[in-house]
């Protein structure tokens, strides 16, 4: 039997009874925790090295915002964190040392996050519209360093009139006069 054969309605009945499935099976999904995965709940440590993020963060809600940091950039923990080669991490790769400041990284990540702050503060929450959030995401889009934005041709050539050209990617800035 063809399909264009089949009535109007005897087509909706059949929209209706697969709709009917449907809800019905989603509504027989079991219920409850989700299903054990042979390890016990990861707990974190109380953070003692915040110089940017709020000194009241738990280590739960710190491990959180670096996943979230860490997925925006492309990168791993350790682009900011030193490895610990005396410590094995329950990954089996080097523990990390939190505290450790001695990479140049850690020290963009908290000028950055300050930045980010500072747009929302100043900037963002003060237009009588809202709009997406600031984060790292808005111009690294996964990539460690952001790439340069190359407006499509049908949008315009070049800045608004009176407005310099910016530098191509890679070229210093002229000199100021």
């Amino acid at each position: 039997m063809k399909f264009s054969s089949l009535s109007l309605p005897a087509a909706a009945s059949a929209l209706v009874a697969m709709a009917v499935f449907a809800v019905s099976t989603v509504a027989q999904a079991p219920q409850g925790p989700p299903p054990e995965t042979g390890r016990p709940p990861r707990s974190y440590p109380t953070p003692t090295n915040l110089k940017a993020l709020p000194k009241t963060l738990t280590g739960q809600q710190v491990h959180d915002i670096m996943e979230g940091w860490s997925g925006a950039l492309g990168v791993h923990c350790d682009l900011c964190h030193a490895k610990d080669g005396s410590k094995i991490a329950p990954n089996g790769r080097p523990a990390l040392k939190f505290e450790d400041d001695s990479k140049p990284d850690k020290d963009t990540a908290r000028m950055m996050y300050t930045m980010t702050q500072d747009i929302k503060k100043n900037y963002i929450d003060s237009l009588e519209t809202t709009g997406p959030d600031v984060s790292c995401g808005t111009c690294h889009r996964g990539k460690k360093v952001p790439e340069a934005y190359v407006p499509p041709p049908e949008n315009g050539a070049g800045p608004p009139s009176g407005l310099p050209s910016p530098p191509a990617a890679g070229t210093p800035p002229a000199p100021a006069h």
